[in-house]
């Protein structure tokens, strides 16, 4: 034990004193108390931040220990709130609490608040938690229910904790508290096994054989509940209940937003977290938290105030929910308590205990790139003095970056693996993986704790890890996922009809399952779900046509569009061609500069951004000229990908643009760019309204003699007088704020130099270029580590809302941005915000500002010296500010569905809740499209929705055409998906040389009917919706593999597969081997069928002849395509083993 000369306090009301406590010695005090102290220890500290970062040190000092750190973490949500907390936080609040009663040793970090809320009683979460175990017998409609008591969410797939799906005998639950949703296997009603699986993949990933599960909501929603619920609502409030909402969705057994601050009425008398301590526990007080628990006092008794008197929402008293602060620190001496302070005590007296811990400031070891040997500091301390020093790593790769940067220390670090280790091993320099945001130094014990904060500057942590990248980006759009009763689709033959769901029909004995569409006149087509890849959904606008079944309209549209598919076809081979055949600069491989630069990159990055940066870097290790399209959603790391394609084209010798929309957003990248390539010999400018003419003529100079590496501007950059000496690289962010004409002129750069193009929300027609290949497209669609997706609310403009959206955010600490898009009137909107909102500091933004007072604003804003930002459209591009979490945008109703996706993305960039409310005028006055709009952002909420939003907007507004400026009503007739079919067909017909067919653009599948049962049963999967996805993925699996996966897929997400479904995959591989050697059609019953062969057909005629020679009793020929059989194929597997035969001796 380090600090073994210091006692704890071991009997009640005992007090000590530790001070001397800076960076992580307190974190040290206080594992090490934990180990020393007969009983778990409470820690207590001032907010959320200060408990995640002491939550990582501990975690660090106690690994390889049997002491366990736990954390009761805040609601996240303001005293009153109509909000509830997220379910993760709930989750982990209900495993702390379940663990808290039976804690023997360990810690429990609580923030002050969290400990001034009074909790369920002690015996709610024993009392309905429930063992589940293999063997057991668990009837499902019980279960069901008792599922629903407990608060649990019935879904269609689980992907959060607290929901369930039930599929036949599984059931998908994720209870709270669990790492992992857990899939129960029931045989009858017999558990027959327990399985946790990814929700992500819905694959297994571990069995176990006992569980034990716990309520999903610290309140109970059983029969007896809600009575209980009633009648202390109806004698706490004398008002009549049924004018109130959340007494009557509780009453239906619903939980309204906001229940959390009615929970007192589910019971007879509430806890406190004192109460659920066993008596042995030791309290730690860290510092500010009397001062804290005073000004949360004064947050309830304000909101309380402001609130009470709503009489559909009555409030319960501060008391009956809230520990008053003198109540909580009377609790507080039933226990020892120790209260730790960074500050030394000048006169230390043990008698009246008082202890200095001897922890001394953090010595100055940052990295120094401008001196011979940067890391001279850390040497000096290594050699100068007899410390044992440990660095330590934020993850294992920045630990191999670490170890080659140390390669020119004269000894190499040891390789630590636990801070027990170290202790025990003392090294003079060692180095472990641990993300401490704060080190450590007790100069009495010679030990020095360096975290990598203090070699290079401040860093931002990850607090978790995707680990999954996005499959195909086509799979992004989602073709049929997205369907429901009602929308447009189209038929390749029969052109665009409305999709009314699945049936199953009965034909000819056996059972088959059908697409219902509808068409003109009422007309309905039966489509099989074989047949499913002949349909797309349709997207070319907002009215789609309906067409007649065997009319001519389809084929005359389909003529028509083929006929200027040609031309497009035409122009962007021409296009293709030029790309292909003009030579690009090859930038060579990248070398140890540029894995050193990456090194430096704060953030671990996601599986996508990775992807990116290997396709950019392929691309521009090519000989052709690159010209490629990255969609992240907003703030999902684009600008890194960007750097590191500046740093390669830098490194081969060549100069860099980066062309942006706005001012202010020059600016931005500008200061980033210096910040990122501060330690590399690069000189960084920038043109735009914040330089003086002057300034702007020294970096056109610079950037024509070459001196010039990376020019960031608007589109300044590309007109009149500017010339590069040697550009090779342009990068574009934001692409679709720009206009046709500013891509005309990219254009002419396009076969020239290197492009990368950068957007959240791709307008269409640069989404369009992309699927048609002109482009190469990068989907990052991982969110960063811990993002959460932003709560979006489209409501009728309302002070009260708007004063409580402000509030919300401002007493977590965080920052609002308003926007108010008339520069006429801002002024007059911000004054009303000051009036409203007294305690808001507000300041203006806005493009027409002269350029240092909008600097300065801008400043004082992301400094927080400012914490409500009254702006223009002119924040939509790319301004960073983390604590920004809340946006409030007025007249929601007057932008486009890209520009209000952008908007939205300027808040939720940290682990936060994030709110977006979109406030619009009276319902009546809103027009169609806007109201399409606004219902798409508000049900796109997903992070990573961007691409989606993409094509809504396709539907919303057309695709327009691929080249040039005019529109086309050739894809409106047809729908977007087809015309791409048809575009990419006629492309490769062209690229062969071959005259595309215009009546019959399409090569077809294989169609295959061996007349038996091949579909998905109701039984088997009731949810249509999925059932569609999957028909859909099996027919779109391209090789044996896929449909492999896909089996073991449904079983593990659905169960063991029924008859009819392995028949439908062992049709599926069939149809894959006849369409290898161009076979189009086969039919088989039970005693003969036929084979149908393509003009283009790979089968050797001699084969043929040889068959119908050999065998004249069984073939024959009928017509020069078809082929026809007789063979005694009564049963289902002789039926499928003859067809394989045969197919295999054809081909």
């Amino acid at each position: 034990m380090l600090l073994h000369s210091i006692p704890t306090p071991s009997k009640a009301g005992n007090k000590l004193l530790w001070a001397q406590a800076h960076g992580a010695t307190s974190a040290l005090a206080i594992a090490q108390a934990a180990q020393a102290h007969q009983g778990p220890v409470l820690a207590l500290v001032k907010d959320t931040d200060a408990a995640l970062t002491l939550s990582a040190q501990l975690k660090f000092f106690l690994t390889g220990t049997e002491y366990s750190c736990l954390m009761l973490p805040d609601w996240e949500i303001l005293p009153y709130d109509s909000f509830s907390a997220h379910p993760d936080i709930i989750s982990e609040r209900i495993s702390t609490l379940n663990q808290i009663t039976n804690l023997s040793k360990g810690v429990v970090i609580v923030p002050v608040a969290t400990l001034l809320h009074r909790l369920p009683p002690m015996n709610y979460l024993a009392g309905n938690s429930f063992t589940l175990k293999t063997g057991q017998n668990l009837p499902q409609s019980q279960f069901r229910q008792r599922l629903d008591q407990a608060g649990y969410l019935l879904t269609e797939t689980v992907s959060q904790a607290g929901e369930f799906a039930l599929r036949g005998g599984l059931i998908d639950l994720y209870p709270m508290g669990s790492h992992a949703p857990l899939r129960i296997e029931l045989f009858d009603d017999e558990i027959e096994s327990l399985r946790y699986f990814d929700a992500d993949s819905q694959r297994t990933t571990a069995l176990i054989t006992e569980f034990n599960l716990l309520p999903a909501r610290e309140f109970p929603l059983t029969d007896t509940a809600i009575s209980h619920f009633r009648q202390s609502f109806t004698s706490q409030f004398d008002l009549d209940p049924k004018a109130c909402p959340v007494y009557q969705d509780v009453s239906q057994g619903f939980a309204p937003a906001g229940i959390e601050y009615y929970i007192p009425l589910f019971f007879n008398t509430m806890s406190t977290l004192l109460d659920y301590l066993p008596s042995s526990s030791l309290v730690i007080k860290l510092g500010g938290i009397e001062e804290q628990a005073h000004h949360f006092w004064q947050d309830i008794e304000s909101r309380y105030e402001d609130y009470s008197h709503d009489i559909e929402r009555p409030l319960l008293e501060p008391k009956q929910l809230f520990l008053f602060t003198d109540e909580m620190f009377s609790g507080l001496k039933n226990f020892p308590i120790i209260d730790i302070q960074d500050s030394a005590l000048l006169e230390p007296d043990a008698n009246k205990g008082s202890y200095n811990l001897g922890g001394a400031q953090n010595p100055q070891l940052a990295i120094n790139n401008t001196l011979s040997n940067p890391l001279a500091a850390l040497q000096t301390a290594i050699e100068g003095t007899d410390q044992c020093i440990l660095v330590c790593a934020e993850s294992a790769g920045r630990k191999e970056a670490l170890l080659d940067l140390f390669k020119i220390l004269p000894n190499d670090p040891e390789n630590i693996e636990t801070w027990s280790d170290f202790i025990a091993t003392r090294p003079n320099f060692g180095i472990c993986v641990a993300p401490l945001e704060e080190g450590l130094n007790l100069p009495q014990h010679k030990l020095l704790v360096v975290c990598e904060a203090q070699l290079f500057g401040q860093k931002v942590l990850q607090r978790r890890r995707r680990d999954k990248a996005t499959e195909n980006p086509n799979t992004a759009i989602n073709d049929l996922a997205e369907l429901s009763i009602g929308n447009a689709v189209v038929h390749q033959d029969h052109g665009v009809g409305r999709y009314y769901g699945l049936q199953s029909l009965s034909i000819d004995g056996q059972d088959a399952e059908f697409l219902v569409l509808l068409y003109a006149n009422e007309a309905t087509l039966y489509v099989p779900v074989s047949g499913i890849e002949l349909l797309s959904r349709y997207s070319g606008g907002e009215n789609a046509p309906l067409h007649k079944l065997g009319g001519e309209q389809w084929t005359k549209a389909k003529r028509k569009a083929a006929e200027k598919i040609k031309d497009t076809a035409a122009e962007l081979l021409h296009i293709y061609a030029l790309r292909e055949a003009r030579d690009g600069h090859a930038f060579p491989k990248p070398d140890a500069s540029y894995q050193a630069f990456c090194d430096a990159f704060p953030y671990e990055e996601t599986p996508d951004q990775e992807q990116t940066i290997k396709a950019v870097l392929s691309d521009m290790m090519a000989d052709q000229p690159m010209d490629r399209l990255v969609c992240g959603d907003v703030g999902f790391g684009k600008t890194e990908v960007a750097m590191r394609a500046a740093f390669m084209a830098i490194n081969g010798g060549k100069q860099v643009a980066l062309l942006v929309p706005t001012t202010l957003l020059a600016q931005q990248h500008y200061e980033t760019l210096r910040d990122r390539f501060a330690n590399w010999p690069v000189n960084v400018g920038v043109m735009s309204r914040f330089q003086s003419t002057a300034q702007q003529n020294k970096s056109m100079a610079q950037a024509e003699d070459g001196t010039l590496d990376i020019l960031v501007g608007t589109h300044k950059i590309l007109q009149g007088k500017l010339k590069f000496k040697r550009l090779g690289l342009l990068i574009i962010d934001e692409e679709h704020r720009f206009g046709v004409q500013q891509k005309e002129s990219f254009k002419k750069l396009r076969s020239e130099v290197d492009i990368l193009t950068m957007t959240a929300t791709p307008i269409p027609r640069t989404l369009n270029m992309s699927m048609a290949g002109m482009r190469d497209l990068s989907i990052i669609a991982t969110p960063p580590a811990r993002r959460i997706s932003i709560k979006t609310f489209v409501r009728q403009d309302d002070k009260k809302i708007i004063k409580e959206a402000i509030l919300r955010e401002l007493l977590r600490g965080g920052q609002v941005y308003f926007l108010h898009n008339e520069v006429k009137t801002i002024e007059n909107s911000a004054q009303r915000l000051r009036e409203l909102v007294p305690e808001a500091r507000v300041s203006v933004a806005h493009g027409q500002m002269r350029e240092r007072n909008l600097e300065q604003v801008m400043s004082d804003f992301y400094h927080k010296r400012s914490n409500v930002l009254v702006c223009s459209t002119i924040i939509e591009t790319g301004i960073d500010i983390p604590t920004a979490n809340t946006i409030i945008i007025e007249r929601a109703d007057k932008f486009g569905l890209a520009q209000l996706h952008q908007l939205r993305g300027r808040v939720g960039r940290s682990h936060h809740q994030a709110y977006a409310y979109l406030m619009t005028p009276h319902p009546k006055l809103l027009s169609k499209d806007a109201v399409k709009r606004l219902e798409a952002i508000e049900a796109t909420a997903d992070l990573g929705a961007g691409f989606t939003l993409a094509s809504h907007d396709l539907e919303i507004r057309g695709a327009g055409e691929l080249l040039g400026e005019e529109q086309s009503g050739q894809m409106q007739g047809i729908g977007f998906s087809l015309y791409m079919e048809m575009l990419n067909q006629t492309v490769e017909a062209m690229k062969k040389g071959e005259t595309p067919n215009l009546d019959q653009p399409f090569t077809r599948g294989t169609e295959v009917n061996l007349h038996l049962p091949a579909l998905i049963p109701e039984s088997y999967l009731p949810d249509v919706h999925n059932r569609l996805v999957m028909y859909q993925r099996i027919a779109n699996a391209e090789h044996n593999a896929q449909l492999k996966e896909l089996q073991v897929e449904m079983i593990d997400r659905f169960g063991l597969l029924p008859d009819q479904i392995k028949n439908l995959f062992r049709q599926n591989r069939l149809k894959l081997k006849a369409k290898a050697i161009g076979v189009t059609h086969i039919e088989a019953s039970a005693s003969s069928g036929r084979i149908e062969f393509g003009k283009n057909t790979q089968i050797d005629p001699m084969v043929l002849v040889t068959l119908v020679q050999t065998q004249s009793k069984h073939f024959r020929f009928d017509g020069g395509t078809n082929l026809r059989f007789t063979l005694p194929m009564e049963k289902i597997e002789t039926r499928f083993q003859r067809m394989e035969d045969l197919i295999k001796q054809l081909s």
